[in-house]
């Protein structure tokens, strides 16, 4: 078998968030945000079997990330990694998970999973404690970037250059201000502990994309606030006027609520 890191995103809005990643010695999921047959027929269509995952990576206890983490556990007896205050907060959420398969993972550190290095990074987000991952195999790297109100330089510093990248564009702001949504709730998306919107994510792609990037895929679109084709033609139209190559020198592809991405190389 090839040495090499394979990535789907399963799927990714403010409905139901997961995203499966293959390597010769281990298969994993970033959040489990789904029921668990939703999460099976999704890796089936992949061409994958769920009964060989191994473990599941936890970004925040919010319940389109978490809804299938508890049963997806017991049912194939998986690890589950979070930091302790993430684990806190979603414990009640999720039931009982054995004890031997519940692992502590803090944010900011490196910790090497089945010969995967798994980097956490902080992000600003209404949750107790989240975090979101660098995952380096084979001299290549892949960030999972979302729910997070604003890139950081720090965050900038860490997701450099990656090889591939998931962005959040959760909502164009125009459509977020014209809908329908309380005022409340509207100053929570768009505050520095919320979302990003299209420009936001375009943004900071252009101070993150590398010579190596080969791979951006945009996340966690709000079906209230935001849709694919406007996702995409505003994230590309940003990205030109930067002079970066979409499509040329990186593939900019759309993510679905529904339907996972083709199960990519890395």
């Amino acid at each position: 078998m090839n040495d090499v890191m394979q990535v789907s995103i399963l799927a990714s809005s403010s409905q139901g968030n997961s995203l499966f990643i293959k390597t010769p010695k281990q298969q994993l999921l970033i959040d489990a945000g789904l029921s668990g047959k939703k999460i099976k027929n999704l890796l089936t269509s992949i061409g994958q079997d769920i009964t060989q995952l191994d473990s599941i990576l936890v970004t925040h206890e919010h319940s389109d990330h978490i809804r299938g983490v508890g049963v997806l556990a017991r049912r194939y007896g998986l690890d589950v990694y979070a930091n302790q205050k993430t684990w806190q907060a979603m414990a009640p959420k999720i039931g009982q998970i054995p004890p031997k398969q519940k692992h502590l993972l803090a944010a900011n550190t490196v910790f090497n999973l089945g010969g995967i290095d798994v980097e956490s990074f902080s992000v600003s987000h209404d949750a107790i404690d989240p975090q979101f991952y660098n995952i380096h195999y084979a001299g290549k790297s892949f960030v999972d970037l979302t729910d997070t109100g604003y890139v950081s330089d720090r965050m900038k510093y860490i997701i450099q250059n990656a090889d591939a990248i998931l962005m959040e564009c959760n909502h164009d702001l125009q459509m977020l201000r014209d809908g329908c949504y309380p005022w409340s709730l509207k100053q929570r998306i768009i505050s520095d502990e919320g979302h990003l919107s299209n420009h936001d994510g375009a943004q900071a792609l252009i101070d993150v994309i590398g010579n190596r990037t080969q791979q951006v895929f945009l996340g966690h679109l709000s079906p209230e606030n935001n849709y694919k084709t406007l996702a995409h033609q505003t994230v590309a139209q940003i990205l030109m006027a930067a002079d970066l190559g979409v499509d040329y020198d990186f593939t900019l592809h759309d993510t679905d609520p529904q339907q996972a991405t083709k199960l990519l190389t890395i």
